[in-house]
């Protein structure tokens, strides 16, 4: 059973948004951590790096594929989970905690608004089983 702390946002390409002030901290969720399976590598963007909603900010490499990170909202990287690069299996243990992947100074909140709250994504999840 996946876990979508109810406090996140998340978005249709499965990255999660967690809100601290004007931070942003984004991963993956769980659900697609365990679509992936074994992740064993991380290609990270650069702090400082400008990204608006949509676009792509890194990559996730599997053993079963390869995956583009896309941005859920518009902002500047402030910080890259660097442990990822020698430890990228913490995106699928610990996808909340150790497995974020970055952090954005958010651009304009009023974008938080056109992403899914915990109900809606874990729905929007079971659509694609």
């Amino acid at each position: 059973m996946e876990n979508f702390p109810e406090e996140f946002l998340y978005s249709e390409s499965h990255e999660y948004v967690s809100v601290d002030g004007n931070v942003a901290t984004i991963g993956i969720t769980d659900y697609a951590a365990e679509q992936l399976g074994d992740i064993v590598y991380v290609e990270l963007p650069k702090v400082g790096s400008l990204y608006t909603v949509g676009d792509s900010f890194g990559v996730i490499e599997s053993v079963k594929s390869v995956s583009d990170l896309y941005s859920p909202i518009t902002g500047k990287i402030l910080e890259v989970n660097e442990a990822l690069q020698d430890h990228p299996e913490m995106i699928t243990e610990s996808p909340y905690e150790r497995g974020w992947i970055v952090k954005i100074e958010i651009d304009d909140k009023s974008e938080l608004e056109n992403l899914m709250k915990a109900e809606d994504y874990a729905s929007f999840v079971s659509t694609l089983k």
